[in-house]
């Protein structure tokens, strides 16, 4: 019987052998087909015992039994479901529309696996090893599973639509010849795509992919020793959390997709190599609860202009590599000191946050070099920023000295001049962050001159009609410009005494003039 020609019940074609005889009667039956020894050695479908032909089907039959097989039993409904089974030579769905359900457990494919274009119910490849599997543009109705499953040369996903979930738990993937070892740019996932404990070599490319839910990495390791970047997902939109958190290590493996409970030995998300998540939309957080990140001096962690609600950088210290942040906008940043790397590594211009929320111990000394380090050249906004939270959640004092750090950061800056004066301000009255000091250097000083010249010699300016001499309001009369008490005017000093009173009025010029250089910055921040 040839293949494409019509079926009658009990027809079987005339070259099929007995292994395939037998998943042909399985197929319409829609039970499983379960070639397994019994030893699990011998079964490991990754392993290098080998598979003889009593537990091999040819390629192209499997494709004739889901492109065009027979009818189902009366009472039945034909799916494919083979277990340990061994895939020989190519095959070959692209383009083709698959009814029946498919289901192969611990198989193994000679060749790879070319379904570009095919269409799904629903596909589920659990624990099988394969050289490649290309599905470009694949859709399915419902789910598409590859727990446990190993490809040599990488799967390509470019443009796939997952109708329901996508699953690549504990997955092995090495690269391809290009470098990548999942090139999902462009995918669509209608629900979850969890991909926990998985092990990716190479470039994991996500570029403008889509998941209707939320996106689990947790417990993964990434590794791209190849070129810069192990994951490479940028304008990433995923409606709910990316996770980039542990998973929990049980037995079974606990990759439910949720947090593991306390005292569960958890491995962590690790990547070694670069991640872009530049202009990603997560519509609950971004999370780096305990994430490991390995990175070269030329790597970046980088969320350039990511939008989310939260992002809880809680990851451990990269020790080398750059933190970048610029454009991000972030509703709640949880973060811990201990997570942040130092100057020059911290990227932060533009970056917009509305409430801080710490995890563990972090000073106010801390947070100040945490944006000291995201501006190895002099930049206001960071300062900026963080005074603003802190304002806005009552830490007037904390935001003050934010500022004051602001002002003394750029004093650095500015020529000799110019930073002379700014010693000045910052001595008297903290460029007048800290207005107190003015009532303290004012009293010093007229303290002092009170003290001074009540020991001066004092001849009026007109015997007649002066007022009794007072060494107080006269000094105070000198430290105050503008205002007028009626005792400079009235008295000659001579000799050093003149110079005394000249230091005098010009500090209190300059006394003056700071406060009201503080009082004037206090305004325009008000």
């Amino acid at each position: 019987m040839t293949e494409g020609a019509g079926f009658r019940a009990g027809d079987l074609p005339d070259d099929l052998t007995a292994t395939e005889a037998g998943m042909w009667q399985a197929f319409r039956n829609g039970s499983a087909y379960d070639l397994r020894s019994g030893d699990a050695d011998v079964d490991d479908p990754h392993g290098d015992r080998p598979w003889g032909p009593e537990r091999s089907v040819r390629a192209r039959i499997v494709a004739w039994l889901l492109l065009g097989g027979p009818p189902a039993l009366a009472g039945r409904v034909s799916s494919l479901k083979l277990t340990g089974v061994r895939i020989t030579d190519t095959l070959d769905l692209a383009g083709g529309t698959i009814v029946p359900f498919v289901e192969l457990k611990g198989c193994r494919f000679e060749n790879e696996v070319l379904l570009p274009e095919a269409r799904f119910t629903t596909l589920r490849l659990v624990n099988c090893s394969a050289p490649r599997l290309e599905a470009a543009r694949v859709h399915t109705e419902g789910d598409l599973h590859l727990p446990r499953c190993r490809f040599e040369g990488g799967v390509r996903l470019t443009d796939a639509h997952i109708g329901t979930d996508l699953l690549l738990n504990q997955a092995v993937v090495h690269r391809d010849r290009r470098g990548r070892s999942i090139t999902a740019d462009g995918l669509s996932v209608g629900q979850d795509l969890q991909a926990e404990m998985l092990e990716s070599y190479g470039e994991l490319s996500l570029r403008s992919a889509t998941v209707g839910v939320s996106l689990s990495l947790r417990g993964a390791r990434l590794a791209n020793p190849y070129s810069r970047l192990a994951l490479n997902a940028p304008q990433l939109t995923v409606e709910r959390t990316l996770y980039l958190t542990p998973a929990g290590v049980g037995n079974p493996l606990l990759t439910s997709g949720t947090t593991p409970a306390r005292g569960t030995r958890v491995q962590p998300f690790e990547c070694r190599g670069g991640i872009r998540l530049d202009d990603g939309r997560f519509g609950d957080a971004v999370d780096l609860d305990r994430a490991r990140f390995v990175l070269d001096d030329g790597q970046e962690l980088s969320l350039l202009r990511v939008q989310t609600p939260e992002l809880r950088f809680l990851g451990e210290l990269p020790g080398r590599g750059k933190v970048v942040l610029s454009g991000a906008r972030i509703v709640n940043l949880v973060d811990r000191s201990t997570s942040w790397p130092g100057t020059g590594d911290l990227h932060m211009g533009g970056f917009a946050y509305e409430n801080l929320v710490p995890q563990d111990a972090f000073p106010l000394a801390r947070r100040l070099e945490w944006v000291a380090a995201a501006t190895a050249e002099y930049n206001p906004e960071p300062y900026e920023r963080l005074a603003t939270v802190l304002r806005n959640s009552g830490e007037d004092e904390d935001a003050r000295e934010v500022l004051l750090a602001k002002q003394r950061r750029r004093r650095e800056t500015l020529p000799p001049a110019a930073k002379l004066w700014g010693y000045v301000q910052d001595w008297t009255v903290a460029y007048g962050y800290r207005p107190g000091r003015a009532a303290v250097w004012m009293a010093v000083l007229w303290a002092a001159a009170s003290v001074a010249f009540s020991h001066a010699s004092h001849p009026p300016v007109n015997k007649d009609g002066h007022p009794a001499w007072n060494p107080s309001l006269f000094a105070l009369d000198l430290l105050l410009p503008v205002i007028d008490l009626g005792q400079a005017g009235q008295w000659q000093l001579s000799g050093g005494w003149q110079w005394a009173s000249a230091v005098v009025i010009l500090l209190g010029w300059i006394l003056a003039t700071t406060v009201a250089a503080g009082a004037t910055r206090l305004l325009r921040r008000g």
